[in-house]
């Protein structure tokens, strides 16, 4: 085990499945103390098979303030991941109100709420690292009938560099991931939804797949990879910044 993350406590949310598992799983072997936390305890049990005694789970629900606070009360971050999130589907035509609501709370609010329950610890502790999940579909790049996600995740932008400059002399750095398509349980359902509507999950693949350059999407380890970086020291002089990890997808 390597110890790049010796000394520090992690906070990730929407640790049960996809990055926000990779990366707790990560940071654990990294050498920090893990709290990971999701709203599906069940799932959360999957964890346990990894045999990592400095990983810890509980439930945690970024929509509600009490949860949080119970949350960070417990884990005393030095570092915060912010990864809980949700994909719609649709142009701004389709999006209803219901939706627009659930995806700004869920994407954004949820984000604002952790950030302000840990700062206050951060602070009196001298410094702290908090990491949003955003997305390279927002304010890097376009994708059709993404129009709530990726108007929410250019949100997530703004918030982080806000929080980074006002707290650039505390100690506190922040900093978003922007990736492009990652493998992982929730992109198989989308892919599964396109597929009904094609009538060819095949076919809903490679739309997918077409639009990486590098002609395959992201392992959920390599965003979790950027994630131990921005947790860690070696990252000491980074903050306000958009880390985009999108396999070209933007460059183009």
């Amino acid at each position: 085990m390597s110890e790049r993350l010796k000394g520090k406590s992690v906070l990730v949310t929407a640790a049960a499945q996809g990055i926000g598992l990779a990366s707790a799983i990560a940071m654990a072997r990294e050498g920090a103390k893990v709290y990971a936390t999701d709203i599906s305890p069940k799932k959360l049990n999957l964890i346990r098979g990894q045999n990592l005694e400095n990983l810890e789970i509980f439930e945690m629900d970024v929509t509600n303030n009490d949860s949080i606070h119970h949350g960070v009360a417990r884990a005393k971050p030095d570092v915060l991941f912010n990864c809980a999130g949700f994909v719609h589907h649709g142009t701004i035509l389709d999006a209803t109100d219901e939706e627009w609501d659930f995806a700004m709370d869920l994407n954004v609010r949820s984000m604002v709420r952790t950030t302000k329950a840990v700062l206050p610890g951060m602070l009196e502790r001298g410094g702290g690292s908090i990491i949003n999940m955003s997305s390279a579909l927002g304010s890097i790049i376009g994708a059709p009938n993404r129009f709530v996600y990726g108007t929410t995740k250019a949100a997530v932008v703004g918030l982080t560099k806000s929080v980074a400059v006002d707290f650039i002399t505390k100690g506190i750095r922040c900093n978003c991931i922007c990736p492009g398509t990652v493998d992982s349980p929730s992109w198989r359902d989308r892919v599964d939804a396109l597929g009904e509507q094609l009538g060819s999950r095949e076919e809903a693949l490679a739309q997918f797949v077409a639009r990486q350059p590098m002609g395959r999407v992201a392992k959920a380890e390599e965003i979790a990879a950027l994630v131990v970086y921005l947790a860690s020291d070696e990252s000491a002089f980074t903050t306000g910044h958009t880390h985009i990890i999108d396999g070209g997808w933007s460059g183009q």
